[in-house]
């Protein structure tokens, strides 16, 4: 695998972090958590213009990316991410984007209006009691003139308490579909629920006899859904991934800066020998998920079994490793590791709800066995 990025992909990722770092430093980001509001969108705005959402969505309807492999541009951004800790519904902005564009003709205005950061689209598949899967779906649409009537219940829903619209999936009379939803709409209920993180904020949502014309019928026939879910669920997981690996790498750069810095019974932490061998560990992991995300980012563009596999590698492998990495690195801090003022915890958190959400990794080493099988057979 080639880790070499070229000059642009330099500066989108530079000017990304730059950026990031201006205008959510950490302490912005605490008062987000603190306010109660996940993030800005004037500045998701400014992060558009940016072309954060731009990737996935071809240049004929004012997207673009920056090298020939759009997955790559956008895990660039999502590394950056998750070493600045930022908010903002870049997973599920990027989920919806990929059925807006299967559909560009019927939802060109959306479309635009969710590329520029105008409009606040939320990705809503998961349901109470149920993982990570095309199939694991409840909610029923039930068939109303030309449209549906929608009616159960979806929770996890990033960025739902801030959405305008919602990309719903249901359980047709013939499989699985997906429709728009106005988070206004009569019969629809917003309620923000609490996360780890401090700003990667969820929703439960609930719908009760929601009217949806034939207009805002995204994907009606189970074979295009199940592909257009496959897509999301694979966008969301690398994404994912690659942001968790960009939170511990910066985790670890503190950690490693502190065993330089602090002196006990007059030597540095880094030149106790448990201890570098600890920090060797943890880099070997790092280039690791470093390597597996970036595989996954770059798999988009080949065939669909070996991008399904190499995302569940890396979805699984980062989901794994990281959040123990993180907790050693708070150990090596000692007590000012566990405090609220530190920032270690806030990192803590992302790389613990990363491995949650979007396929944990058993529901991913589940999914690569379901496609060994399938090669088999």
């Amino acid at each position: 695998m080639d880790f070499e990025l070229s000059a642009d992909q330099r500066l989108f990722r530079s000017t990304t972090r730059e950026f990031l770092a201006r205008s959510v430093p950490l302490d912005v980001v605490r008062g987000l958590a603190a306010s109660g509001v996940g993030f800005d969108r004037q500045w998701w705005r400014r992060g558009a213009e940016l072309g954060w959402t731009a990737p996935l969505v071809p240049e004929r309807l004012g997207g673009g990316s920056v090298s020939d492999v759009p997955m790559a541009d956008l895990a660039l951004v999502a590394r950056e991410f998750g070493r600045a800790c930022a908010p903002g519904p870049l997973v599920t902005t990027s989920a919806v984007l990929t059925s807006l564009v299967r559909e560009e003709n019927r939802f060109g205005d959306l479309l635009a209006a969710v590329r520029s950061g105008e409009t606040i689209a939320a990705w809503s598949h998961y349901e109470p009691g149920h993982g990570l899967g095309t199939a694991a779906v409840d909610t029923v649409a039930v068939p109303e003139g030309t449209g549906f009537r929608i009616s159960g219940v979806k929770d996890r829903v990033e960025c739902g308490d801030q959405a305008q619209v919602l990309l719903v999936s249901a359980r047709g009379p013939h499989g699985p579909v997906q429709v728009l939803i106005a988070a206004d709409a009569p019969g629809v209920t917003v309620t923000p629920t609490w996360t780890l993180d401090l700003v990667r904020r969820t929703a439960k949502v609930s719908f009760v006899d929601v009217v949806v014309g034939e207009d805002a019928v995204v994907q009606r026939y189970p074979g295009e859904t199940t592909a257009a879910l496959e897509a999301q669920i694979q966008v969301a997981a690398a994404l994912t991934a690659a942001e968790s690996t960009g939170a511990a790498e910066y985790a670890f750069e503190l950690t490693v800066r502190w065993m330089f810095d602090r002196y006990t019974f007059g030597r540095q932490l880094a030149s106790y020998q448990a201890l570098k061998h600890r920090a060797a560990e943890h880099k070997t992991s790092l280039e690791a998920c470093r390597a597996t995300a970036w595989a996954a980012a770059n798999a988009f563009q080949g065939d669909p079994i070996r991008t399904a596999e190499a995302v569940s590698v890396a979805k699984s492998y980062v989901g794994a490793v990281v959040p123990g990495l993180l907790q050693d690195c708070v150990q090596i801090h000692g007590g000012i590791g566990v405090t609220w003022e530190h920032d270690l915890h806030l990192y803590l958190r992302r790389v613990t709800l990363g491995r949650a959400l979007y396929g944990t990794p058993e529901e991913h080493r589940r999914r690569l066995t379901d496609l060994l099988d399938r090669k088999v057979a």
